[in-house]
């Protein structure tokens, strides 16, 4: 298992030889204790999930940025963030959702996350995403399965049960980075306890996020955050004007409101 220190282009070349890698040591101890407090003070209010996908056992965090400043420096760690250059070039937040398996949860049907998007296969990667354990995953409350190297199968081929499933038994502080293409999908939990984690997924900067987050984050709070997060957010541009606002680049418009008080 690679650790924190490890450089973006070993995680990089990794992660596209064998669809996902775990890094230890990419969150303090300190913050994992504080993203779990804070996070249970927002599941008390949190609904269980509406349907099989969700999981009817599980508790998920929606506008995630909104309600915690927890995973703030998760979502820019540098190596992260390098591994991203690379991967994916120009990149945003898509799907940062916060996830609690309560016991019982069935496991989810494996499930590949760029598949949401129509394009014709194969096509390049187009989303990294990332699990950020609070509690221990392990093979009986809930960790990610997933299929190695099935991000190289041909177009159309899905899991049949001759494939090998692994679980990513990680530890709090690690992360699992996992691309797009890989089929993967929650697990089941078998035991009394509830298992939390968080996801924070990418997406090239050109696609659609699968959440809103100028609506889902208000711009009060959008101001107070830090540059990089906010254009991960969606304050920024796909080179060359992607995403303008009136001919300005995001941000400007959004200072521009917050000196005139709008």
């Amino acid at each position: 298992m690679p650790a924190a220190r490890t450089t973006g282009k070993e995680v990089a070349r990794q992660l596209l030889d064998d669809g996902y890698v775990v890094v230890s040591g990419m969150m303090p101890a300190r913050d994992v204790q504080a993203a779990r407090a804070d996070l249970d003070r927002v599941l008390t209010a949190t609904k269980s999930g509406r349907n099989p996908f969700e999981g009817y056992s599980t508790q998920r965090v929606y506008a995630l940025f909104a309600k915690t400043r927890t995973f703030d420096a998760a979502a820019t760690h540098p190596l992260l963030l390098d591994v991203l250059d690379q991967v994916l070039g120009h990149y945003q937040l898509s799907a940062p959702v916060g996830i609690r398996i309560g016991p019982g949860e069935k496991a989810q049907v494996l499930h590949r996350d760029d598949a949401i998007y129509p394009l014709p296969e194969p096509h390049p990667q187009v989303v990294v995403n990332t699990m950020w354990p609070l509690d221990p995953f392990t093979e009986k409350n809930g960790a990610t399965r997933f299929v190695p190297e099935s991000h190289k199968w041909e177009p159309g081929r899905r899991p049949a049960g001759t494939d090998p499933v692994t679980a990513a038994v990680m530890a709090p502080g690690s992360a699992m980075f996992y691309l797009g293409s890989l089929w993967h999908g929650g697990g089941a939990n078998q035991t009394s306890s509830s298992r939390l984690g968080v996801i924070l997924e990418y997406a090239a900067a050109w696609l659609r996020p699968q959440e809103n987050h100028c609506l889902a984050v208000p711009r009060s709070v959008v101001r107070g955050l830090p540059e990089r997060l906010a254009e991960l957010l969606g304050y920024n541009i796909y080179p060359p004007f992607v995403g303008y606002v009136g001919g300005s680049h995001p941000l400007k418009v959004l200072r521009r409101a917050d000196e005139s008080g709008a």
